[in-house]
């Protein structure tokens, strides 16, 4: 069964919209400081910024010449300008059933995450594009540019649908964003499939995309230590399977060491691959950790 969606406030409320404006602003300024030029991708659509003057040199092309202050100053000079790549910031959430249940929290923070990032983008002007990801890829809305488009993300984080299987290989390879859409993509999951090899399978998939990639590992502590014993009766919430089992210290003990395998391989699956890797638990300080994520280094943050 698909679990409810969220309401509005529950995922992006007033204050935390204010929260969003304040760090908008702080990058923005950390960025004139740095006074940043082309940012180095292969992709079109810069737009130029004015620096400074310099002086003319005869060979230059005299269509640079600024005529207007040739005329106060009796001298040539040449504008010169900062080019600044236009990126387009690509957010696929993952809406398998292991996101919602039986832990909602890990939804909340995923799409919390996700409107934060498309805020930032908006905000910068980046052209921002979002995707669900669960079986296969879907676009939930056209690329989308300008800060009064946030309500249409927001709108459209609230009605995603959550439930069924995770296929991170097949989303993964039918998510090909091209040049032409090149620049920054962040994938928003628990990385949970078929296997615990699935993950890092994906990962080769997702390291020949042509851009900057982030992974955000979502999970509940419970799921990394999970507080069973005895005789119980587990459901796979992706694919409705129930098992009965006896759990002993010692079984619990072999999971979590499982567990923490399955996360540190990933991890170093994405590093083999230059893919930035973070995790947050799902009862984490949301603002905290989303800059915890800016500060490991992105375009992103230079971009706003």
């Amino acid at each position: 069964m698909t679990p409810e969606t969220l309401a509005r406030d529950d995922l992006f409320d007033a204050v935390f919209l204010d929260r969003l404006r304040s760090l908008a602003v702080r990058l923005r300024k950390r960025r004139m400081l740095s006074r940043r030029g082309a940012q180095s991708t292969p992709a079109t659509g810069f737009t130029r910024e004015f620096k400074d003057y310099r002086h003319y040199t005869p060979r230059e092309d005299y269509r640079a010449i600024d005529w207007r202050l040739y005329a106060r100053l009796d001298k040539l000079f040449v504008r010169l300008y900062e080019e600044t790549q236009e990126l387009n910031l690509h957010i696929l959430v993952d809406t398998s059933g292991s996101m919602a249940e039986p832990y909602g929290e890990k939804r909340r923070q995923a799409l919390r995450f996700a409107v934060a990032l498309a805020y930032l983008g908006l905000a910068g002007q980046q052209r921002v594009s979002f995707y669900s990801i669960g079986d296969t890829v879907h676009q939930q809305l056209p690329p989308l540019r300008g800060q009064g488009n946030i309500d249409k993300v927001i709108q459209a984080a609230t009605r995603l649908q959550y439930g069924g299987l995770t296929d991170l290989e097949r989303s993964f390879t039918e998510f090909r964003p091209t040049r032409q859409r090149y620049g920054v993509i962040f994938v928003i999951s628990d990385f949970f499939g078929r296997d615990v090899n699935t993950a890092s399978e994906a990962v080769k998939r997702a390291a020949a995309w042509p851009g900057e990639c982030h992974f955000v590992q979502i999970l509940h502590p419970e799921e990394r230590q999970p507080s069973l014993e005895g005789e119980v009766e587990l459901a796979e919430v992706e694919t409705g399977e129930r098992r009965r089992f006896w759990l002993t210290r010692r079984d619990v003990q072999r999971y979590v060491e499982t567990f923490d395998a399955f996360c540190d391989e990933l991890a170093r699956e994405c590093a083999s691959h230059r893919i930035d890797f973070v995790q947050c638990g799902a009862e984490e300080p949301f603002e905290d950790r989303f800059l915890d994520l800016l500060n490991h280094g992105s375009a992103l943050a230079g971009g706003v």
